[in-house]
Order: C-alpha cells, then structure tokens, then sequence
C-alpha cells in the first residue's frame, strides 16, 4: 500500500476507488489521512469518518473542505483544538450568503445549530470570527446575530452592532437598556439607519462618545426637541459642537443658539452653509459680526486671542509628536492605542501614528483625510501593519468617509485591495 499509495503519488490527486479512501482514511501516517482530506472527490462518509481523526491537523482539513457533509460540522464544532473551530467558524459563516435556496432549506437546520454552537463558544477568536463574517449577511440566523450582538467581548459584540441589517429597532433599544459592551452604542450610533427612538436611547443613555458619533452619522434621524437638548448640552460638552453644526438640515432654532457660544471657526462654518432660510442665515450672520467685532477693539482682542490659540496648539502638536515617536521606539505604538486616541477625538495623534507607522511624510496624511479617500485610508492603515477592521474604523471617524463610501472587509477580515493597488495609491497621495 505505501508502494502504491506514497506520498508523491497520492499527492498527485489520482483517482481513488472506494476501497482505497476507507484504507488511506485508517493510514497510520497523519500526513497521509491528511492528503486524504484535502480532497474533494472523496465519499462524504469518508470525510465524516475523518471529523473524528486524532490529528488536529486532519480535522481542520476536513473544516475547511468544501464537500465535509452537514453533519460533520456538529461534531467539529465541539471540537478540543481552538484551530479546527476558528476554520469552522470562518468556512460555515462564508457558506451562509453562498447557498443557493434549495441548499438553504436543506442545511438550514444543521448550519444553524452550528452556528449556535460557535456564537456560544468559549474562545474570542472563535466568536470573533463569526462576527466580523456575520456582520452583514442577510441570511444569517437571527438569533446567533443577537447573541452575537449582546457578546461581552467589544471584539464581538461592536461589528454586529454597527452593520448586522437584521437587528431590529426593538433588538437595539433591548441591547441598550442592557448597557452593551464598552463601544457598543457608539458602534449603534454609526449605523447605516439610526430610527428617532434608538436616537432618543442612546441621548437618554448619556454616553458622551456615543452621542458624538450619533451627531457624526448623518444617516441618524435625530428629533428636533432633541437636537435641541444636545445644543445645550454641547455648552459642557464641547466635542458636540463640531457635528453639530455640521449636521444636515440643521433646524432654525439649534442653528441660532450654536452660534452664540461655538468657536469662531464653526461659526465661519454655520454661515457659510446652504441650507439655512433666509432668515436664520441672517441671525447667524448678525451674531457672527457681534462676536468677530465691527470695531477695533473687539478685533484686536479677537486677534490677540488667536495668536494666544495658535501658540497653545503649537505646544500641544509638539508634546503630541514626542509622545508618538518614543511609544514607536518602545514598540508601544500599537492598533490598540491608536485606537484610543481615535475614540478621544486625538486626530493628531493618530496622523502622526499612521505616519510614523507606515513611514509615509505627515503631509501625505493629511491629504489622504482631507481627499476623505476609502481607498487611500485603507492602503495607509494597510502600510502602517493593522488591521482593515481599524481601517474602516479610521474612514468613518478619521477622514469622514460617507457611510455609503466606505470600504469593507473582504470576507469580514482581509483587505479588499491588492498590494500592488494599494502601493499606488499611496505613490499616488505622495506626489
């Protein structure tokens, strides 16, 4: 048999008749029941006899291969070795959105039970995995989605809760009276559609950077009465005022009190808009010279405090800029604190870590997050060594990329670019 069945040999995929699959299956060497479940014309019986092999090695073979028969899954699914449930999770979560109809209905049962099993899984990774895959199927079962959703690992939990279409507005008010994991109502405030009442949930919540991306999100139905609430709000709570004065269809009322108190530079912003009426234009207008000043003195201490604001940002760019280059030389300078910095608003710290990181200039930066390019934040995070799921993170809440625009994972984890593309749009931004 190892004459006529050598490694070479059999390597080689040559037809194999029934008899001699059930011989190799039971072959004392891994490596060769191995080769014998990375085949796809083998009896599904064999393949199911191969689910239960003592080598992890086999049985992640027998995961991944694309004839393993319905019912091996549940076995693999309580499987002892993390690597062989990991591949499970990521083969049955990409088959759901591929099979047609009849395949459907007629595995339905079966994958869902897996399914379940897997969202219920002891290891991150394991659920993880059929998160960031799940996040956005339409297929998916219902009921894993909102298991997944309610996950006490923000890992888990934050992709479901931003894309999954099949969460309801009921799923998500019961999901925020819960108190979701550290990042999950931000991760609902960015939503493709955020209902009025889910809106009104996360305000009640009073989570400040959830209320934030809310605000950012101009896909979020907001009440008015509410949009006044936070107006006021936003006195305290300064990181409100930006999207707030940028947020669409801006009612009367909000427009004319934001511009009593925001900062110059988004009072420049809410007269220059195109859709105030006429006579809320005008009120932002008069509040506008009130507070620029029609008179010397009121310039001169508008210009002196400028040059006060211009020399503290100065300092603050230089004390950032030290902080970035000694955690890169600590090896400190990781996704995880970049990720921090985003979620507080840092914008500098974090164009100064994806230029240190991926070795591109500052001003290349720059000009990707001012072109609010998907392509080009994702070829930057893709140079700088993290993951694309922080490069969809960074075109929201970094470069402002529309909801509509933004460019996703392939198959919920890998970059949807090649490498040659990405190189070039980098050379691209560059010259």
């Amino acid at each position: 048999m190892l004459r006529m069945f050598g490694l070479a040999g059999f390597g080689a995929n040559a037809a194999l008749s029934y008899e001699e699959t059930k011989e190799l299956a039971r072959h004392p060497s891994a490596k060769v029941r191995r080769s014998l479940a990375n085949r796809e014309d083998i009896r599904p019986e064999v393949l199911y006899y191969l689910a239960e092999d003592e080598s992890p090695e086999v049985r992640r073979s027998i995961a991944v291969n694309a004839n393993t028969p319905a019912q091996a899954y549940l076995l693999l699914a309580h499987d002892r070795d993390d690597k062989v449930r990991c591949d499970l999770a990521l083969k049955i979560s990409r088959l759901m959105p591929e099979l047609s109809q009849d395949e459907h209905d007629r595995l339905q049962q079966t994958t869902y039970e897996v399914l379940e099993v897997l969202a219920r899984d002891q290891l991150t990774k394991v659920r993880q995995i059929l998160a960031e895959t799940l996040k956005d199927v339409t297929a998916a079962p219902p009921g894993v989605i909102r298991r997944l959703a309610m996950d006490s690992e923000p890992s888990v939990a934050q992709p479901v809760l931003e894309f999954s279409p099949l969460l309801t507005d009921e799923d998500l008010l019961e999901i925020i009276k819960s108190l979701p994991v550290n990042g999950g109502l931000s991760a609902i405030s960015r939503r493709k559609e955020v209902s009025s009442r889910v809106s009104d949930a996360i305000v009640t919540a009073d989570d400040v950077p959830a209320i934030t991306e809310l605000l950012a999100n101009p896909s979020a139905q907001i009440r008015e009465e509410t949009l006044d609430g936070l107006v006021e709000g936003s006195i305290q709570v300064e990181e409100w005022q930006s999207p707030l004065a940028r947020r669409p269809l801006l009612p009367r009322n909000a427009a004319r009190k934001l511009a009593t108190f925001v900062a110059d530079s988004l009072l420049r912003e809410l007269r220059n808009r195109d859709d105030l009426d006429p006579e809320t234009l005008n009120e932002v207008t008069e509040v506008m010279h009130r507070r620029l000043g029609d008179d010397g003195e009121a310039a001169y201490n508008g210009a002196a405090t400028e040059v006060l604001d211009q020399a503290a940002m100065k300092m603050a760019a230089e004390e950032t800029l030290r902080t970035v280059r000694q955690l890169h030389a600590d090896d400190k300078l990781d996704e995880d604190r970049v990720a921090e910095a985003l979620g507080t608003g840092n914008h500098e710290f974090v164009t100064l870590a994806l230029a240190i990181k991926s070795g591109v200039p500052k001003r290349v930066v720059d000009r990707v997050s001012s072109a609010q390019s998907a392509k080009g934040i994702t070829a930057l995070v893709w140079k700088a060594g993290f993951s694309m799921r922080f490069a969809v993170q960074l075109q929201t809440r970094f470069a402002h990329v529309g909801i509509s625009d933004v460019l996703n994972a392939k198959d919920g984890v890998d970059y949807p670019l090649s490498k040659d593309e990405m190189e070039w749009l980098i050379e691209f931004f560059a010259t």
